[in-house]
């Protein structure tokens, strides 16, 4: 990517950070975007009613923008909330949402913008690269990953012709008239997966979207805890999934058949019947390698590839109890819960896959003049 020589030619771009309690986290964030060159930009944090130190974290960086969301309406999400209060203060003619949890390279921002005119892009998403630590994070984050893969293809989610669409809520960058065109997040509001109704909405409009993996501009740790991790992925997997519970028992089927053979291989060459041994390891190796060059696409190091062996079944329980979840209207994330109508809402809009004659839904209010 080559960022264009003249900056005055760039136009701002406006960084829009939804934070709640995310003291652990914001600083990183807004040192990495403060240090950005190359473009003009502004960096809004919109404080989601937090209650630790998140809005004293962001008050103490110069030149960023703090803001309040309106009162979360009735069947909102408060990201998308929080997103669309963001949008109405941006002065930019880009948006670049991206969350707390994220660290910028130097010079992301610019060659992203660059990136985005490159590929005729009206919205430009990347995949950060997953930051992991500990047992859990590095078994089950490779095995998620790799099914995003699969499921959501850069191939088919870049091509026009394609009704593919995705995009990657840690960092999506948009272009205010796309953006406003689409009705914003008010168009999504009851999606608690906003960043992929986001992104089919743009490319139903007939827009251009380009997204990639992208650790070498973003990284982001996206959980600090087993129980976040376990609360994060019950809001989102089964809206990512077509058929979660077919996956579960197609991935729970595979650990399953992989434990079965190395427990033969080991239990029959114990026993120096090495005929069947040798059949045990040649299976085992087969789905083990299946399985690896599956996770390998997921950008992920060694040790959490070797790993992702463990994360099978716990990825299969994650599916299921996102399900259940859904079904029984207990969704919750950050300390609010969504009932049956918003993941009624979300559950309909994730199964819009088809490409649909494309209808301007209501547009979003106008931005407000600088003080």
């Amino acid at each position: 990517m080559t960022v264009r020589d003249s900056v005055s030619e760039q136009p701002t771009v406006s960084v829009i950070v939804p934070a709640r309690n995310e003291e652990a986290c914001l600083g990183s964030c807004l040192q990495s975007l403060i240090a950005q060159t190359g473009v003009h930009f502004e960096i809004i944090v919109v404080d989601d009613e937090s209650t630790d130190r998140t809005r004293e974290i962001a008050e103490s960086f110069p030149g960023v923008r703090v803001i309040n969301p309106r009162d979360l309406l009735r069947g909102w999400s408060g990201k998308n909330n929080a997103l669309m209060a963001g949008a109405k203060k941006a002065r930019g003619e880009w948006f670049l949402f991206t969350d707390a949890d994220t660290v910028h390279r130097p010079g992301a921002l610019a060659a992203s913008m660059a990136e985005a005119h490159q590929q005729k892009a009206d919205l430009l998403s990347y995949s950060p690269e997953q930051e992991v630590h500990g047992l859990w994070e590095k078994a089950v984050m490779p095995v998620i990953f790799a099914e995003l893969a699969s499921s959501y293809r850069t191939v088919d989610v870049n091509n026009p012709a394609s009704s593919a669409a995705a995009a990657n809520g840690q960092y999506i960058l948009i272009s205010r008239a796309a953006y406003e065109s689409v009705g914003g997040h008010a168009a999504v509001g009851a999606s608690l997966l906003e960043d992929v109704a986001l992104a089919r909405a743009v490319k139903a409009s007939d827009r251009r979207i380009f997204f990639r993996y992208g650790g070498d501009v973003v990284r982001t740790r996206m959980y600090r805890s087993f129980a976040q991790l376990k609360e994060g992925w019950t809001k989102n997997l089964v809206l990512l999934f077509q058929a979660p519970v077919r996956l579960a028992i197609l991935r729970l089927t595979e650990f399953v058949l992989i434990i079965a053979c190395l427990a033969i291989a080991v239990a029959t060459s114990l026993r120096s019947k090495w005929h069947p041994a040798v059949i045990a390891l040649v299976l085992l190796a087969v789905l083990y390698g299946f399985l690896f060059k599956r996770i390998r696409r997921a950008h992920f190091s060694w040790d959490a590839n070797l790993l992702s062996l463990f994360g099978l079944p716990l990825f299969s329980y994650l599916l299921a109890r996102s399900k259940m979840a859904y079904q029984n209207g207990t969704v919750s994330w950050k300390g609010r819960q969504y009932g049956r109508s918003l993941s009624s809402a979300s559950i309909k809009g994730s199964n819009r896959r088809k490409r649909r004659n494309y209808k301007r839904p209501p547009q979003v209010a106008p931005r407000e003049p600088a003080n």
